[in-house]
C-alpha cells in the first residue's frame, strides 16, 4: 500500500469505540469518524473477526505489511 496510515492514525478514528468489536464496526466508526480512504482502506484489509481493544487493531492492521 503505497500511502500507508500509520498506527496512531487509525487510532484516531476510532476514539470512542466500544470493544469487543467486529471488523464491520471498526470499519463504520472509522467512516463515521471521517477517515480518509487510505485508512479506511487498510481497516477493511484485516481479518474478519472479534477485536478485543485497539491494540488487537493494530497488530493486525501491522500483519497486513
Amino acid at each position: 500500500m503505497a500511502n500507508r496510515p500509520n498506527p496512531i492514525e487509525l487510532q484516531k478514528h476510532l476514539s470512542g469505540l466500544d470493544y469487543p468489536a467486529g471488523k464491520d464496526a471498526i470499519v463504520k466508526k472509522a467512516e463515521d469518524s471521517g477517515a480518509p480512504d487510505d485508512v479506511l482502506e487498510a481497516l477493511r484489509g484485516i481479518p474478519d473477526r472479534e477485536y478485543e481493544g485497539p491494540s488487537g487493531v493494530s497488530s493486525a492492521f501491522s500483519d497486513q505489511a
